[in-house]
């Protein structure tokens, strides 16, 4: 091994890196596009995100040049079962779910003197597919078309007199469902229930943690009494992982990977005297460069998971049956666990969020131990020998 072909290796390894860049900015931008594409096609073909208001209650005051005098429900009892069902298109993972909404609401007339009721209720979204909805006041199930994404429904009270309001629906939505009560400014005895499918528990910023969850991770539950300033109730869908996301991030790492690797290589093949020419080296980048360019294509196509390991498989055999004819068995099951250590391990770890940094640092200090135990016995007078001078002394064994 000469210093001229250290330096024609590290070139290799940075042609391909560049490669590799130019092709994780390809995925970028191809996932841009097709969310650009499709997210608005989702959300009108599936559902928005769907936000649920509490309903507005008043009444009128003639007293008072009929002015509108809003009042709180004095009971509200909320249940609503989100079934998260994602959808893939593409590059994409879309977090969908069905709603089944069903509220109950007392309303009571606070007045001495009988009162026209109103009953505001606006939907969650304009643009969304409402099933099964029905909305009854007291005794009165209303009929009425909805106007600017809600619909108003009136009764009159005797004083004091109490009614009930009961919403139902059947929606679908997408990434999150909240329940607003920024319009409430106080809220009494509101109770809520969630039940879902999935046990990941997601709030988002600025809601409301649940005050009591089942045993087995799936119900949900927002009980309040008395609260002044409470804010949204709100569960996201749990996160999904987008073959997209997870081709570009590998595919930008994998210069770290093949540095690993080739590190090993040259230094395994230094130690057993074997003469690999850069042209080998060139054609093993190929090889590994075929594992992120074929995941990338088929993720369009296959699962995420069928697509990794049709990829990973293709890169070993053509990485390691190139070695098997070039440098012997020995030297390539020796590469075939680095090409898995490093290649297909490395990317694999970019299936989970958070574990890139100890990963590429556990290969780091892996990938140290492994070539000091290789070369602690290595003379490299011998390996890198000086031009003009004897041969040096070998190393007594």
């Amino acid at each position: 091994m000469t210093i001229t072909r250290l330096i024609a290796i590290s070139s290799i390894v940075v042609c391909t890196g560049v490669a590799w860049f130019v092709l994780a900015e390809t995925l970028n931008i191809r996932s841009a596009a097709t969310g650009a594409r499709l997210n608005p096609e989702v959300q009108k073909n599936w559902g928005p995100v769907l936000k649920q208001e509490q309903p507005t209650l008043y009444y009128e005051a003639p007293a008072e040049g009929r002015s509108r005098r809003e009042i709180q429900a004095e009971q509200s009892n909320i249940h609503v079962t989100l079934t998260y069902d994602a959808k893939n298109k593409g590059l994409l993972w879309y977090r969908t779910y069905f709603a089944d909404f069903e509220a109950e609401y007392l309303v009571k007339n606070p007045t001495p003197i009988p009162q026209t009721i109103y009953a505001a209720f606006r939907f969650p979204a304009e643009d969304a597919r409402y099933d099964r909805f029905s909305l009854t006041f007291g005794d009165k199930k209303t009929d009425k078309e909805p106007e600017n994404g809600q619909l108003i429904e009136s009764l009159q009270l005797a004083p004091g007199a109490e009614v009930p309001l009961k919403v139902t629906y059947h929606a679908a939505g997408v990434d999150s469902w909240s329940y607003v009560l920024t319009g409430s400014k106080r809220v009494r005895d509101l109770h809520l229930s969630m039940t879902t499918n999935f046990r990941e528990f997601n709030v988002p910023v600025g809601a409301e943690s649940p005050t009591s969850r089942s045993a087995d991770g799936l119900r949900f539950n927002w009980d309040y009494n008395d609260v002044i300033g409470a804010h949204a109730i709100a569960m996201e869908m749990p996160a999904v992982t987008n073959p997209g996301q997870v081709a570009g991030r590998m595919t930008l790492f994998a210069p770290v990977s093949l540095l690993f690797f080739f590190a090993v290589l040259v230094i395994v093949a230094m130690r057993d005297g074997l003469d690999l020419h850069p042209m080998n080296y060139f054609f093993l980048a190929a090889g590994c460069f075929a594992f992120q360019l074929l995941f990338a294509y088929l993720v369009d196509l296959l699962p995420l998971l069928t697509s990794f390991i049709i990829a990973a498989s293709v890169s070993l055999v053509l990485v390691n049956g190139y070695l098997w004819r070039a440098a012997g068995g020995r030297f390539a099951r020796l590469a075939a666990l680095a090409q898995f250590a490093y290649m297909v391990l490395f990317s694999y770890s970019f299936f989970f969020d958070g574990l890139t940094g100890i990963t590429i640092t556990s290969g780091a200090i892996v990938t140290l131990a492994l070539l000091m135990a290789f070369t602690a016995r290595v003379n490299w007078s011998t390996v890198f020998p000086r031009r003009g001078l004897p041969p040096p002394i070998p190393m007594p064994s």
